[in-house]
């Protein structure tokens, strides 16, 4: 299929699309409330039309029609009357004069929380509309998390919205259609509406794919139509002998899957092949006939699933037990895959009516929506204890996140639609998204271990961090206190919750590396003043803080630290602010920049000792290491880059520039530095095994190895390799060369 992005021009998907009238709504909400919130619910209708009177949509109806249908969404999915309410009112306070203070009034606090809740942020200022995406979104989780009605009354919102979507303009519709897919699907899916999740998605589809949904529309009718008496004949077949076991109350129906549905398992089946198709086959994602069978309660979906594999033979390694380990969204169900007549495959679901009722509404079926019902049978306690796990993870999330743009990506990477469930030591099951890692279970755990995770087993057997775990693993972590995330972590781990906890480590590790270099830059600089920051008191610090226009002086040192301020220049204002400017240095003050070149002969160099932490870093240019002439390069916003004063790089260091800082090495230096050494060797066979045996004798550990062949008698082998200084590389690089295999070694320039 050719790609193809056009805006669908009338809607595609079959849905009540008819205008809803008050008098539908009342009809249908009288079914299940009583009198009077059917009463509030119209006066509430009464207050919206007056307060939209003068609004229309774009396809020319008056607007109250939108909230109306909003509502009677809701009531088919039996949400209770201050869910109608504040659905009908969820526009007032974002589109009209109305303020929050007056719904209160008039329908009282719960209903006003759930409109504020649904509004966005359209009174405050955004620089892009990606970021007000991202506020609005931030604003919807937390009043969620308050009240999960909150997104349910949104899910309805977008689901008519995506109804009417074509009589917005052409780039509009890709827009919301793209946000629904990426998000609002999505959410309803980790919570279970499914029944919503799916005409999210072919909604979507057809407007992001028109071409694409047209087709697999087309092919999966006509797939259907053909295969009509085949499916009939499977369907009376299991009817019959579930009736003749004794279950005469089980439900047989057919269930096919929706268009994006198709298209996405389509999409699967390209990822697992190796044959370059653009897409996989539709034969092959059509092929299983696929039934559900609604049985009355647990004991009777284990019977039914004897009584199918009594039917027809089962395929062992397509039955899923989702009722003793549900899903992460909390739903149950068998799955089990069976060898039909004439060969078909025939998929089946077996599943409680309960069970079917949160298949289709997840945390919207009845009820579930108050959270910590104590009455609400198992079933019903599971969907409610995965969606109260998933808030606290949300919430934990947006307190972590740094701004309202990283929190909308944590979440997108949190709403995977497959898991995968490991054991803990203990033999405490716990879901992760498909695709997590050995790390990411460990911050699963508790946010201390995966902080101070040193090693993780997996079946008794050490793996790497980033090992993708499969479902049944046993995983054990091996912690050590002195183990810390490092940014490179980012890259072992996919869920959200991991992400966040290392960016706020990382964050607050940051910030302390940058308030103690900035304290040593600082004090360094004021040296020249006769000054020292510990002799500061309040009234210099608040002095000091006002003059360089922060917060306190801890923001300064953060902002010299981080390279955003010129150290030499911060002095002098410090040195004329509390008037203890040295005569010899009172030209100074009328000069408008003073370089850090100016300081690089300076007696107080930045001694480096190698524990710095983030804001100090080692040029991978040039590779210093302890004994070589070095100089600093400052970045603004990551602190200061080491250069060894030969590096092709800094060249320039020794003219007048604010770039350039005077470093030299402390006389004890800690740790090992990575340093990069060509070795020309003969080209024999194990000639890298006996370098890296030689390496490994001596100590040294190898961190990249790449090979250069010359010619057909020599070739090259470049090595980063860790010493401790220039003598340690000197007697690492002589013990290199009596090597028989070795011709010629240097280190790189």
């Amino acid at each position: 299929m050719q790609e193809d992005a056009a805006p669908m021009s009338v809607p595609l998907i079959p849905h009540t699309s008819c205008r809803v009238l008050i008098s539908d709504l009342c009809a249908l909400a009288e079914t299940y409330l009583e009198p009077q919130q059917v009463k509030i619910l119209f006066d509430a209708y009464l207050f919206g039309a007056e307060a939209h009177q003068d609004q229309r949509r774009r396809s020319g109806e008056a607007f109250i029609f939108h909230p109306v249908a909003v509502a009677y969404i809701l009531a088919q999915m039996r949400m209770d009357g201050p869910t109608l309410c504040a659905a009908i009112l969820h526009d007032v306070i974002e589109d009209t004069d109305y303020a929050p203070d007056d719904i209160t009034q008039l329908f009282g606090e719960e209903v006003t929380h759930l409109v504020d809740g649904v509004s966005k942020l359209t009174r405050m200022p955004f620089e892009t509309r990606e970021e007000a995406q991202a506020a609005n979104f931030r604003k919807m989780i937390l009043a969620m998390s308050r009240d999960i009605r909150v997104i349910i009354i949104k899910l309805a919102d977008r689901l008519h919205n995506m109804r009417t979507i074509a009589y917005m303009k052409p780039a509009s519709q890709l827009r919301i259609a793209r946000e629904t897919l990426d998000i609002y699907a999505l959410i309803a899916g980790r919570l279970g509406v499914n029944a919503i999740r799916s005409e999210l998605e072919d909604l979507s589809f057809a407007v992001l794919y028109p071409k694409r949904y047209r087709i697999i529309a087309h092919q999966a009718n006509r797939h259907t139509q053909r295969r009509q008496d085949t499916l009939a004949t499977i369907q009376d077949a299991i009817s019959q002998r579930l009736m003749q076991q004794g279950m005469p109350d089980a439900e047989v129906a057919r269930s096919d899957r929706h268009c994006y549905g198709i298209y996405r398992k389509m999409r699967e089946k390209k990822r697992q092949s190796h044959n370059g198709n653009s897409v996989g086959s539709f034969s092959q994602v059509i092929k299983a006939c696929r039934f559900r069978i609604v049985v009355k309660d647990v004991a009777g979906c284990y019977q039914a699933l004897g009584v199918v594999h009594n039917l027809y033979k089962p395929i062992t390694e397509q039955f899923r037990d989702y009722i003793a380990i549900p899903r992460i969204n909390g739903y149950q169900s068998l799955h089990t895959g069976l060898f039909g007549p004439q060969g078909l495959h025939v998929a089946i679901q077996i599943r409680s009516q309960a069970m079917q009722e949160i298949a289709d509404m997840g945390i919207a079926s009845r009820g579930l929506y108050r959270l910590h019902d104590v009455t609400a049978d198992s079933c019903t306690q599971v969907t409610q204890q995965r969606a109260i796990d998933w808030l606290q993870s949300l919430l934990e999330m947006q307190q972590s996140a740094g701004n309202s743009q990283e929190f909308l990506e944590h979440v997108k990477m949190d709403l995977f639609p497959n898991e995968v469930y490991v054991f803990t030591p203990k033999g405490k099951i716990l879901q992760l998204p498909k695709g997590a890692t050995a790390l990411d279970f460990a911050y699963a755990v508790h946010t201390d271990v995966g902080n101070h995770c040193m090693a993780v087993k997996v079946d008794h057997d050490y793996v790497t961090l980033d090992t993708i775990l499969e479902s049944g693993q046993t995983v054990e972590v091996i912690m050590d206190q002195e183990t810390k995330p490092t940014p490179r972590r980012l890259n072992q781990v996919i869920t959200a919750r991991a992400r966040s906890q290392i960016r706020v480590f990382l964050r607050n590790q940051e910030r302390a590396d940058a308030t103690a270099l900035g304290t040593r830059l600082l004090n360094t600089e004021l040296a020249r003043y006769h000054l020292v920051l510990d002799q500061f008191n309040d009234e210099d610090q608040i002095k000091i803080a006002e003059a360089c226009e922060v917060e306190n002086l801890e923001q300064l040192l953060v902002e010299v630290g981080l390279g955003n301020r010129i150290v030499s220049l911060v002095a002098h204002q410090i040195a004329k602010e509390l008037q203890l400017l040295p005569p010899n240095l009172q030209e100074l003050e009328n000069i408008p920049s003073v370089t850090l070149a100016d300081n690089h002969n300076a007696s107080h160099p930045l001694m480096i000792k190698g524990t710095e932490g983030m804001m100090v870093q080692f040029a991978r240019c040039c590779r210093p290491i302890p004994g070589d002439d070095i100089v600093g390069f400052i970045s603004a916003g990551r602190g200061i880059t080491i250069h060894r004063t030969v590096c092709k790089n800094v060249k320039d260091f020794r003219q007048p520039s604010t770039k350039y800082l005077a470093v030299a090495w402390e006389e004890h230096v800690e740790g090992e530095f990575l340093v990069d050494i060509w070795v020309d060797v003969t080209n024999r066979v194990g000639v890298l095994a006996t370098v890296a045996t030689a390496l490994t004798r001596m100590g040294v550990n190898i961190d990249n190895v790449t090979n250069e062949n010359r010619d057909g008698f020599s070739s090259t082998l470049c090595l980063s390799i860790a010493v401790h200084n220039r003598q340690h590389l000197a007697s690492v690089i002589r013990h290199l060369r009596r090597l028989e295999v070795v011709t010629k070694i240097y280190r790189q320039r």
